[in-house]
Parts: C-alpha cells; structure tokens; sequence
C-alpha cells in the first residue's frame, strides 16, 4: 500500500461520514436517541462506535493504547457528536497527510481493549478502519432511511465518480 492510496481511502471515508453526518443532522432529539436492535444501538450508540473506533486506532498508531469507551453522555445530542467528530476528522486526515510509503508498511505495537499486545502492519489497520466505517456508515444508513433521511449512495464507486 501507498500514500495515496490510502489518502485516498480516508477521503473517501471523510465523504462517506459526511454524508451521514449531514443527513442525521435532520433527524429530532429523540430519534438520535432511540434504540434500535442494531449491534451499537441505535443511531447514537452507532455514530459513537464509529468516531471512536476512529479515535482509538489514531491514538494507537500514534503510540497510545487508551483503554476506555467513550460514553453515550459525552454526546447528549447530535451536535455535540458532530462537533467532536469535526475535531477527530481533523487529526486524522493530518495524521494521513505526514504518512510516508516506508511507514505505511510498518509494524506498530499496541494493546487492545482486553489488554492483549498486538502487532499490526500499519496500512492494514488503516484498511481495516475504513471498512469497519463503512459497515457502521451503512447501519446509520439504514435507520436514517428508515426516519426519512436517507444519506443517498455512500459506496466508494460514487465517491471516485
């Protein structure tokens, strides 16, 4: 793999999460919050998984390994989401920007969640963030629909078109 194709990549993920983000800013204060049966809930619960899935593999591939989950309180409302996920969009697509090829095909360390030490060859995490995106993108996509707000086409084949 190589900078620019996984820049590549992550603007798609920036488009596709945009997308998503713009069609759930139109839903009311209790369908953000409703439960769903999706495997994070639902809307909020789904958004939080993603942004923090995004925050944690950044930290990790910056050296960190924080054990702690962000919390459905931290984002009472769509906005409070929106606007920490603005901050996340931002150190991420920085991070991408200063990659080289050379570091791309590391290995970095860290430790998951239940406290095991992996290692992980750098672009494949990356990879594996965006689809894991892309997987949650297409659960908020579905109860977005569902509520009347579809995000419209979210695949990576419109994004290059």
């Amino acid at each position: 793999m190589n900078k620019q194709d996984i820049l590549t990549l992550y603007k798609y993920n920036q488009w596709a999460n945009a997308k998503i983000l713009n069609a759930a800013s139109h839903v009311t204060q209790e369908q953000y919050l409703a439960p769903a049966s999706f495997p994070h809930g639902g809307l909020q619960g789904t958004l939080i998984h993603t942004l923090f899935a995004e925050w944690l593999w950044r930290q990790r591939w910056n050296g960190t390994s924080p054990a702690i989950l962000f919390k459905p309180e931290e984002f009472p409302t769509f906005e409070s989401l929106r606007t920490r996920w603005a901050v996340e969009e931002r150190h991420l697509m920085e991070f991408v920007d200063g990659l080289s090829d050379e570091r791309l095909n590391t290995a970095f360390k860290y430790t998951n969640l239940a406290g095991k030490p992996l290692t992980k060859i750098l672009w494949q995490a990356m990879a594996h963030v965006v689809n894991h995106g892309t997987q949650h993108r297409t659960e908020a996509a579905a109860m977005l629909t569902e509520l009347g707000h579809s995000p419209g086409d979210i695949d990576f084949i419109y994004f290059l078109d």
